[in-house]
């Protein structure tokens, strides 16, 4: 080293004087080349082992060097099995990077792994200096270009301690380098690689040994042929095993096992919940373990807190933890590194607000007019491992999300303001996605990729957030869930919908009102007429007030309050409302209008249901006529009318005309709509319904075994129309004398039912009548009779005294105990049952005359035949009157008849 001296003064010239350092190595001493100059000479004499080559030297005998991030690992056995077998493959250096977001245990598998290299015993075959496992084991953070020259320094030094104060740090680096180039059986750890530019002049040398790379980035790796493995959050039970160890470590696993049934202690309560909310992140457990631990909370209460204060909980650390090492914390450096790039602390604050299902890539198409900004933003992200994006579908960690959208006033990129703007678009984004029809099958996968983040986006945010566009949004949701059969999950997000469009529209606004006709239905669609009707009358008063008698709303409102009558079994003010509500759209809207034939068929519909068949049949002709002049003949209205018409003509037991209609029907239907059209699908059954009718059992049975394949295929295992057809079948099953397939059918179906639309849903109802009738069928009356007997109790609570399926239900009660010999309940139940028939549906309804000839028979059974004889002959009289001389009703009574006279 040279440099001048300072000067003696100014007295005339003065020779140069130069400082000179040497080292000389063993006994060598420095010389001065000439004379001229003066040499103060300071001599570092580096000690032999300095001379020897780097092949000479070995590294002493359990040579580790690793943080103690072991003590609380977990599982994780299937990746350690893929880094032992990427690790040793032998030859040259193998190099596996681990990957994955920050917080999920990157640190923690490498440690484990790397000790476990060091205290393994030798292995046959591998060349390994110390004799057992790897030596040295060696850790470097390597999140800098010097971190990683100062960890290589460390290693030198720790090879030949004698170098480590005479050697500068970039000589040891260069030894330390060397040495593992030149040796085999090591394992070096590169933790935390924030830039591969920083490792790469390392692993670009000719080493043989073992590298296991840590890094939240999950890009650019093939350039130093590493094989990558990217880690994922924990298991469940992992999870659970890891909070407990951390938050509970006196109380034995076993307790808390998921699965094992026993009690969970107190002291862990809500901790699968907690794990769960925390995403099964490892970081984010252990933080919380160790806050449950010194504060002595449970898991629930810190559940609480959580959602409570989330800025706070997420940035908590306990006394004595890394507060540097939060989930907050350590996404904020990550953050900080994706600053320079456009758009991508903007993109995953929207991406916040959504679920953590998979996020369809095009539902960002109208976040910029720039698409090439939103794809390089994804990259960077996924590269970053703050989301995963495979091209089609976005999914991010929901603990990434929450953080995200969660503001904290000393982290840039969780500004408030920020956070909001995001929210807002993430709602248009929502909304421009959402298809125009919910009924359409077509739409119907788009919809189930966007009803997680539809939940998601309105869920957590709070009433002040809500605006008219959230409200479209859980409205359409709402009404898709419905018709997808979640009925119970579907009402949910109407009601949320109703609330929001009157806090933020206003009571009285058009959208308010059409989403309580919403409401409104939905109830009725679960049974639930004890809020439906109401709901519908207040609907159509307001309707009335605020857009008048005579607007379209107005009728809308009408059709679905009769509607309701008609489901609660009311009939008479059904039918009323259905000619009023007629009437007026003839009178405003013109008889030709979509919504006039509407009404046309749904009056029709209700004459039927009442048995008036004589008014039903030619309104549903007219109805049919109507369509095909104004719709055309394969309009989907056309061709529902075809298909009512069908079943006006089976319900007068005319099935001469009903199966040729409805085989016509069908073949228009799978032509137009195609195969697997919904429509399609119900005119299958009841096309098969019909053959049953006709005891075509033959027939029926295969077509209603595909319809229920194809539903189940089409519309899922839980839709309403495929337990609908689950139904029907075993039904069929029954008519055929199959008992063995017809009774776990109904069993199964009524599990179903109670599990999908609830104990008290109609549907419900209906399949425990029909599990009741099939173990009466099969002579079982020890299971039939109590379940009539609780059935016809639901049906009295639920849908009245006197809906027609609670007057269905006390006829098969009474017929049970009619074929049980208890004629002293049968005979006093039937009577009263047909005195309801008639005071409810008319003396002239087919159930009436039914119960009728059901109460004769039991007149002939108790002997009676002075009762018996006289109703059964005018029940024949009338059947053959109403219902005509060859409908199946007027063949039984008149082969009951028969056999007394």
């Amino acid at each position: 080293m040279n440099a001048p001296l300072p000067s003696a003064g100014n007295s005339g010239y003065q020779q140069p004087q130069v400082w000179m350092e040497a080292a000389a190595f063993g006994h060598a001493r420095v010389n001065q080349a000439a004379r001229d100059q003066i040499i103060n000479e300071t001599m570092t004499v580096l000690p032999e082992a300095a001379l020897r080559p780097v092949t000479e030297v070995t590294a002493p005998p359990g040579l580790v060097n690793l943080p103690r991030h072991t003590r609380t690992f977990v599982g994780r056995g299937e990746e350690l099995a893929t880094l032992e077998v990427a690790l040793r493959s032998g030859g040259e250096v193998v190099v596996a990077a681990v990957h994955g977001l920050g917080g999920v245990g990157k640190s923690t598998l490498a440690a484990h792994y790397a000790l476990s290299q060091a205290t393994r015993p030798s292995t046959a075959g591998r060349e390994c200096e110390s004799g057992g496992g790897l030596n040295p084991v060696w850790w470097i953070t390597a999140d800098s270009g010097p971190a990683v020259q100062a960890g290589l320094a460390g290693l030198a030094a720790a090879l030949q301690p004698e170098l480590a104060a005479v050697l500068s740090l970039e000589a040891l680096a260069e030894r330390a380098t060397a040495w593992l180039a030149t040796h085999q059986g090591w394992l070096l750890v590169l933790d935390n690689v924030v830039d591969p530019t920083d490792v790469r002049p390392l692993l670009q040398r000719t080493l043989i040994g073992q590298v296991l790379v840590t890094s939240r980035l999950g890009e650019g790796w093939h350039r130093l042929d590493a094989q990558v493995l990217r880690l994922d959050v924990l298991g469940e039970q992992e999870a659970i095993e890891l909070l407990t160890r951390i938050a509970a470590p006196d109380l034995s696993l076993e307790v808390v096992q998921v699965g094992l049934k026993r009690a969970v202690p107190a002291a862990l309560d809500g901790m699968a919940e907690l794990v769960r909310e925390l995403g099964w992140l490892p970081l984010a457990i252990e933080q919380a373990g160790a806050y449950l631990h010194q504060t002595r909370l449970t898991p629930r209460a810190y559940l609480d807190l959580l959602r409570d204060q989330p800025t706070m909980m997420y940035d908590r650390t306990a006394r004595g933890a890394d507060g540097e090492r939060t989930i907050a914390r350590i996404w904020r450096l990550t953050l900080d590194q994706l600053a320079a790039t456009p758009l991508t602390g903007h993109l995953l604050r929207v991406l916040a607000w959504y679920g953590a299902e998979p996020i369809p890539r095009r539902l960002l198409d109208a976040l910029t007019s720039d698409m090439a900004q939103v794809w390089h933003a994804l990259g960077e992200l996924a590269a970053y491992s703050m989301i995963t994006f495979d091209g089609q579908a976005v999914t991010v960690h929901r603990l990434v999300q929450a953080v995200a959208r969660t503001p904290d006033a000393d982290d840039p990129h969780r500004r408030c303001a920020d956070i909001d703007t995001a929210r807002d678009q993430a709602t248009d984004l929502l909304d421009d996605a959402l298809p125009e029809s919910w009924e359409d099958p077509m739409s119907w996968p788009t919809w189930r990729a966007l009803i997680p983040h539809i939940e998601a986006l309105t869920s957590p945010a709070t009433p002040d957030a809500d605006t008219a566009t959230s409200a479209r949004l859980l409205n359409g949701a709402g009404l898709f869930l419905g018709n997808q059969g979640a009925i119970i999950r579907g009402i949910a997000f109407l009601e949320r919908a109703c609330t929001v469009y009157e806090r933020a529209l206003g009571v009285d606004h058009p959208d308010t009102l059409t989403s309580r006709n919403n409401l409104a239905c939905a109830y009725e669609s679960v049974g639930d007429l004890g809020r439906a009707i109401p709901l519908h009358e207040a609907t159509l008063a307001d309707r009335e007030r605020v857009l008048g008698t005579d607007h379209p709303d107005t009728f809308n409102s009408q059709n679905n309050l009769a509607g309701a009558y008609e489901s609660g079994g009311d009939l008479g003010r059904a039918i009323s409302l259905y000619e009023a509500t007629l009437a007026d759209r003839e009178r405003v809207l013109g008889t030709d209008h979509p919504d006039t034939l509407t009404s046309r068929n749904n009056l029709a519909y209700a004459y039927r249901a009442a048995g008036d068949l004589g008014r039903a049949i030619p309104l549903h002709e007219a109805a049919l006529a109507d369509r095909e002049r104004v719709l055309g003949p394969d309009h989907p209205d056309t061709l529902n009318s075809r298909s009512s018409l069908a079943a006006a003509y089976q319900t007068a037991g005319d099935l001469g005309q009903a199966i040729p209609l409805y085989e016509a029907t069908l073949a228009d239907q799978e032509r137009v709509l195609g195969p697997d059209h919904p429509d399609t699908l119900t005119s299958r059954s009841s096309l098969a319904y019909a053959y049953k009718a006709a005891g075509y059992l033959s027939q029926a049975v295969p077509l209603y075994e595909a319809t229920l394949t194809d539903q189940k295929r089409v519309l899922g295992l839980d839709h309403p129309d495929t337990l609908n057809s689950c139904n029907n079948l075993a039904a069929a099953y029954q008519a055929a004398g199959d008992l063995g397939r017809a009774i776990p059918l109904h069993e199964a179906t009524l599990t179903d039912r109670e599990r999908v639309l609830g104990l008290d849903h109609p549907d419900t109802l209906i399949s425990r009548n029909n599990l009741a009738v099939t173990y009466q069928a099969a002579g079982d009356l020890g299971r039939a009779i109590p379940l009539h007997e609780a059935t016809l109790t639901d049906r009295e609570r639920v849908l009245g005294l006197d809906h027609p399926d609670t007057l269905s239900s006390r006829n098969n009660l009474a017929a049970a105990y009619q074929a049980a010999g208890d004629l002293g309940r049968a005979i006093p139940l039937h009577e009263a049952t047909l005195a309801d028939y008639r005071r409810v549906i008319g003396t002239d309804h087919p159930d009436t005359l039914n119960s009728r000839n059901n109460l004769a028979a039991a007149y002939q059974a108790a002997g009676d035949l002075g009762r018996a004889i006289p109703l059964y002959e005018a029940t024949l009289t009338d059947c053959e009157r109403v219902l005509g001389a060859d409908h199946p009703l007027t063949t039984v009574v008149r082969a009951g008849l028969a056999k007394l006279v």
